[in-house]
């Protein structure tokens, strides 16, 4: 079926409710290793209490792909009403992380929190393709990284900003400050709205032959055998991709997980005051502790701040894209290639940077991210059958997830510590490893896939 070609409104639209999905991403991201070490976790044990983050797209994005190919709703179409599920369930989630009262509690909020995340946004990726002429895919997918920049910079921000405005940073121990706990309402309330706006101001192509539609769900074989199919026939630019996805993300989750213990204790020289080393019942080990985790959770609040400009530079990275993709065909090989060598610059800078300087070391990480968002995606929907995007935007995050999984289970600690003990070690890790996914495009040769030529 020939498409109509949208405008940009329209594809905004469609693509609105990342903004909300995005505002969970960056505050799990910028904010859960902080709750961790708030609630007594070790920065060594950090990367193992992220699994649930990986474990969960693993299993819920290929489901939920599945389903929603095979979904069709007179009124909420293919995939919304997933947008909608997830968006509640996240909402809540996303409010109640900062109230746990111990380690363990946290991590399950973190599982819940990535499963209804994972509900909403892999029927996003899909929708582009749904809805959007091939000649399109990398104008859609951009917009979709262009509010995600936004969302990145504006949840990042948002523990810095309720603090600005008086709220308060210090809390007693074991407790998460009254700032953070404020910014994740905000990120509940803002991830609900945003998708019901494009829940509400999007329509989608109902199936050519709904009568074929319903008999080919009848007759297909089950969800696990077609899953074992399609990941035993995936297209070989797919598997490739999946190459180049293993390094860029086992970079991203490092940073996620880790960059907050190594920045404040490298950069800002105020690491999490550890429990032990305090006697609470001393007025003055009471008072040190005290002044240890305000500077501490001032510095985090900085850290998350610096983050956020990842958000804003892969903001206007995929607004130079959108520019110029509306009117021509890039090489997505070589942007993509190039965006990750800039950030894995970024990444190896950390050891150098001072407070101030900081955030042009995320600005780096920014152009990677921008690209690691759009040009994949863009990549592989012009290389797998379209009746089964949902399902192959499913399968492809196994490509996200894995290298998650093994640095989660010590494959971080194992690689950074082969550099030393210090903290700041993971963020050179993580440097080194987009460069190795940068050169991993090199990989790429299918012509359509590196630029759509149309008919």
């Amino acid at each position: 079926m020939k498409k109509r070609i949208l405008g940009f409104w329209e594809i905004w639209n469609m693509s609105f409710g990342f903004l909300g999905i995005q505002f969970g991403f960056a505050l799990q991201g910028g904010f859960m290793s902080r709750i961790f070490q708030t609630l007594g976790a070790d920065k060594h044990d950090i990367p193992l209490l992220w699994i649930a983050a990986p474990l969960t797209g693993l299993l819920v994005q290929p489901i939920i792909g599945y389903m929603s190919d095979r979904t069709w709703h007179s009124r909420f179409g293919r995939r919304r009403p997933y947008f909608l599920v997830g968006a509640v369930l996240s909402s809540i989630a996303l409010f109640f992380v900062p109230y746990s009262p111990v380690l363990w509690v946290a991590a399950g909020f973190l599982w819940i929190l990535d499963a209804s995340i994972n509900v909403s946004m892999e029927p996003f990726r899909a929708l582009v393709a749904d809805k959007l002429d091939e000649s399109q895919r990398t104008y859609g997918f951009v917009v979709q990284t262009l509010i995600i920049g936004i969302g990145t910079w504006v949840a990042s921000n948002l523990p810095w900003l309720v603090s600005k405005m008086g709220v308060s940073d210090a809390a007693d121990l074991g407790v998460v400050p009254d700032s953070v706990k404020v910014a994740f309402a905000i990120g509940a309330f803002v991830f609900l709205l945003s998708i019901l706006y494009t829940v509400f101001t999007t329509s989608e192509y109902p199936p050519e032959d709904m009568e074929a539609f319903e008999r080919e769900k009848k007759e297909k074989s089950s969800f696990v055998s077609d899953i074992l199919n399609n990941v035993g026939n995936m297209p070989t630019t797919m598997k490739k991709l999946g190459v180049i996805q293993f390094f860029s993300w086992f970079a991203f989750f490092t940073m996620w997980s880790l960059a907050n213990p190594a920045l404040t204790e490298h950069v800002f020289e105020t690491p999490a005051p550890v429990e032990a080393h305090y006697d609470m019942n001393v007025a003055d080990d009471k008072e040190a502790y005290d002044i240890a985790n305000t500077a501490f959770q001032k510095s985090s609040n900085l850290v998350g701040s610096a983050m956020g400009v990842y958000g804003l530079s892969s903001m206007a990275f995929a607004l130079l894209l959108v520019l110029y993709t509306s009117k021509r065909r890039i090489n997505r090989k070589y942007v993509h290639m190039f965006s990750l060598f800039l950030g894995g610059v970024g990444f190896l800078l950390m050891n150098y940077a001072s407070p101030e300087n900081l955030k042009y070391c995320f600005l780096l990480i920014g152009l990677s991210w921008g690209s690691i968002l759009s040009m994949p995606y863009a990549m592989l929907s012009s290389s797998v059958d379209p009746k089964q995007m949902g399902m192959f935007m499913g399968i492809f995050n196994m490509f996200i997830v894995i290298p998650q999984i093994i640095a989660a289970l010590g494959g971080i600690n194992f690689v950074s510590g082969l550099l030393g003990d210090q903290a700041i070690n993971a963020m050179t890790v993580a440097g080194f490893s987009l460069v190795i996914a940068g050169l991993c495009n090199l990989l790429i040769t299918n012509k359509n896939a590196i630029s759509y030529q149309s008919e």
